[in-house]
């Protein structure tokens, strides 16, 4: 019998390091669609303002960018997504770590959703 494709998700709010731990799964191999969303407040005066995200997949860094933060008054954000393969008993980490300059961390959000 199949099982249901996994979900899984951390929501870290304001903090600015996210972690997400999918425990291993014995007999089978999974994917995962792995989205990584950091949001920040622009100030009203943007000038120098920047937010930046790195991020982790099983302790090796996949991606990091800084970037200046626009929207004044509004919000801005990072994506990062990523498809993973997670091999038989396996488990999977994925570590999120922002900056900021002159903006503010509103969410740090962190999403596996395993394929059908």
């Amino acid at each position: 019998m199949r099982q249901a494709p996994e979900q899984w998700q951390v929501d870290a709010g304001d903090a600015d390091v996210a972690t997400l731990h999918v425990p291993p799964a014995l007999g089978r191999v999974r994917r995962f669609d792995v989205d990584v969303r950091f949001e920040v407040q622009c100030p009203a005066d943007a000038q120098g303002a920047w937010h930046g995200m790195s991020v982790e997949i099983d302790g090796r860094q996949v991606w990091s960018r800084q970037i200046a933060t626009h929207n004044a008054g509004q919000t801005d954000s990072l994506d990062y997504h990523q498809r993973i393969d997670v091999a038989e008993s396996a488990a999977l980490r994925v570590r999120a770590v922002t900056r900021v300059r002159g903006a503010q961390r509103r969410r740090l959000r962190i999403e596996a959703a395993e394929e059908a």
